[in-house]
């Protein structure tokens, strides 16, 4: 099968709101009040929770389908933990990202314990997102070229 690209766009409306372009949907990017934010939406770091729980809802229903068994819903809670300290420059001793990630996922389903154990499996070693999070991608950040007047 070949690769499939996704893009996004996007475009500060001020220093910690970022209005972001996908497909044709809007997503709205904030800080909490507390972190200098106007809070008029989720931060960058709930928003890959957010992604991360998406990802588990659709590969478990994909995985469950597979193993023949019927997923009625997930309830799925997540955390992570992460110290602000090198986002805001005050030290460079901790990394800038989650520390760690828990999660737990309820599904609403008859299956047995045995085949609950393959499909959690097979959705952590399937979730794009999951292994976007647990395995290193190479990242490009380049300036685009200035147009001077």
């Amino acid at each position: 099968m070949a690769d499939l690209k996704f893009r996004v766009k996007a475009q500060s409306e001020n220093p910690t709101k970022t209005v972001v372009k996908a497909r044709g949907f809007e997503i709205i990017i904030d800080e909490p009040a507390n972190l200098g934010g106007t809070n008029e939406g989720a931060n960058p770091v709930e928003y890959m929770l957010a992604a991360f729980c998406g990802c588990i809802n659709v590969m478990g229903h994909i995985i469950a389908k597979e193993l023949d068994f019927e997923l009625r819903s997930i309830d799925i809670s997540m955390s992570g933990n992460l110290n602000p300290a090198r986002l805001f420059g005050s030290s460079m001793e901790d990394r800038a990202g989650y520390k760690n990630i828990e999660v737990f996922i309820e599904p609403d389903c008859d299956a047995s314990p045995e085949v609950l154990s393959k499909w959690l499996e097979a959705i952590e070693n399937r979730c794009p997102v999951s292994d976007n999070l647990s395995n290193s991608t190479p990242i490009s950040l380049k300036l685009k070229a200035l147009q001077l007047a």
